[in-house]
């Protein structure tokens, strides 16, 4: 774990990425978030590439925050909870807006989460925060690397209380994280990031 970790404070966008048994997690995570978030909130979760994503469906009704799916070129609003898409990558551009991209799969995944996290990075560097859960595979270490280095908060789910310990276990090799947390936890910290107007 680093110390001192970066202030939350500051936080203008949080990147999540999840896997197997991510839906569960989220359900746990995502209606955390308060009302009057300043940050936007940008979530990966591997799907059959071929199937109808009931995302917005599922959180819709639970979250206190607008959840809507991902569409190119729509601009980032603060305070909401996108989705990416099923079979698209999903990247965040200068603007700042969304992009999607059937670009080949990474870690064999389309949607991938490094995509998302990389980008991310680059344009929010110490106002992100990124988050690793649940998952059977490698997808988000490189991402993950990729906020620490640009300054950002880094935050993975505890591998012994994961449905799939190899992705948030694979992100921790990657490097150190600032929290290294169970749900509960993770849903405490959401709690106190930032809420009011957007700097």
């Amino acid at each position: 774990m680093r110390s001192p970790a970066p202030s939350l404070q500051h936080i203008q966008a949080v990147v999540i990425g999840a896997s197997a048994g991510g839906v569960e997690a989220l359900l746990k995570l995502l209606p955390a978030l308060p009302r009057g978030l300043a940050a936007a909130v940008f979530v990966v979760l591997h799907l059959p590439r071929e199937s109808r994503s009931l995302l917005v469906e599922i959180f819709g009704p639970v979250c206190q925050l607008p959840v809507r799916e991902a569409l190119d070129k729509d601009r980032i609003a603060p305070g909401t909870i996108y989705f990416a898409p099923p079979d698209y990558h999903l990247l965040l551009d200068t603007g700042p807006q969304l992009a999607l991209s059937v670009d080949e799969p990474v870690n064999f995944s389309r949607p991938s989460i490094d995509v998302l996290f990389e980008t991310a990075a680059d344009l929010y560097q110490e106002r992100l925060m990124g988050v690793i859960l649940t998952g059977s595979n490698d997808d988000g270490t490189a991402g993950l690397a990729a906020v620490r280095r640009g300054g950002g908060i880094t935050v993975v789910q505890n591998p012994g209380t994961a449905v799939m310990s190899e992705m948030p276990a694979a992100a921790l090799r990657g490097g150190p994280a600032d929290y290294v947390l169970d749900l509960d936890e993770m849903a405490d910290l959401l709690k106190t990031l930032n809420c009011g107007v957007q700097a």
